[in-house]
């Protein structure tokens, strides 16, 4: 039988959807610029004469996003654990919850997940395009007595707008898809609520 619109109007009708969409955007409103910046700041760090090996420093920040996304979610799930994991053990609990698994900080666990994930992706995106810059821009800067911060501010950061703007877009499509971690943590934290038997 044809429903038309209907799905549509009982999902927006229904409280639980909408606080859904609310904590997505939360999360994307803060995990994305932070993501994006430390994307950036290693990028330049990579293209900056500070660094030798790049090329293992680039396999290193980029190895994270080679990890099956539910096997990262699991490993971070059981950082987060105090009987298993290293750290968490000393951390207070809250309310009787695990600190990381509170619902109070959940959501930003998982946030540390995903930048923890996609950061070296979006790095490879900036590196590309400060790759993709003229050297003679450079050259033109320092004769004209450019230190290397106003390179940096002035050639190299208005020079990836575009990079930056794809990186954007494809971590908000990502967020939007967000399905591993709050999966795992689900089974992890017993409060949450089991959201296929509803």
């Amino acid at each position: 039988m044809f429903v038309g619109l209907d799905n549509y109007l009982v999902a927006g009708s229904d409280p639980a959807f909408w606080t859904g969409v609310g904590r997505v955007m939360l999360f994307g409103i803060v995990q994305i610029p932070i993501m994006i910046g430390v994307a950036l700041i290693l990028a330049l760090i990579l293209d900056s004469f500070l660094v030798r090996r790049r090329a293992g420093w680039r396999l290193s920040f980029f190895l994270p996003y080679a990890i099956p996304g539910l096997i990262a979610a699991i490993i971070w799930g059981y950082l987060y654990v105090p009987e298993v994991s290293p750290f968490a053990g000393g951390l207070p609990a809250i309310d009787g919850n695990p600190f990381f698994m509170a619902p109070q900080v959940i959501l930003w666990s998982m946030a540390n997940m995903t930048t923890w994930t996609y950061t070296g992706y979006n790095m490879l995106i900036f590196l590309a395009a400060l790759q993709a810059i003229p050297g003679d821009l450079y050259e033109a800067a320092r004769i004209d007595g450019a230190s290397g911060w106003k390179i940096t501010t002035k050639i190299k950061i208005p020079m990836v707008s575009s990079a930056a703007l794809l990186a954007v877009l494809l971590s908000i499509v990502g967020t939007i898809q967000l399905f591993n971690e709050p999966t795992v943590m689900q089974k992890l934290a017993g409060w949450m609520p089991n959201t296929y038997t509803r």
